[in-house]
């Protein structure tokens, strides 16, 4: 299993619409065969960053649901949205404390 992390930046007016679009989808998303796990973050400095954070059980599970219909939905989307270029990092979890 690894973790997706995307951060992305949206214009403050763009925000409200990209919930409203993640509220509808992101059921979808996390019922996307291999995730195991879909979170969205704000930052608490910026309002206009957020970054999703999700477990996937394969890479090639992550690669499927990228070229998926879903995927292309949801991207077209969000990516108008932006007022920066967003970043994605794939990363294996070392440590986890509870």
């Amino acid at each position: 299993m690894f973790i997706r992390i995307v951060k992305m930046s949206f214009h403050l007016e763009n925000i409200p619409a990209f919930l409203e679009n993640f509220k509808i989808i992101k059921e979808k998303i996390r019922n996307a065969p291999g995730n195991r796990l879909l979170e969205l973050y704000q930052d608490k400095s910026n309002k206009c960053i957020f970054f999703t954070y999700s477990y996937w059980e394969a890479e090639e599970d992550l690669e499927n649901y990228r070229k998926s219909e879903l995927f292309n939905e949801v991207w077209t989307f969000t990516k108008k949205l932006f007022n920066d270029k967003p970043e994605a990092w794939s990363v294996d979890k070392v440590v986890s404390l509870q």
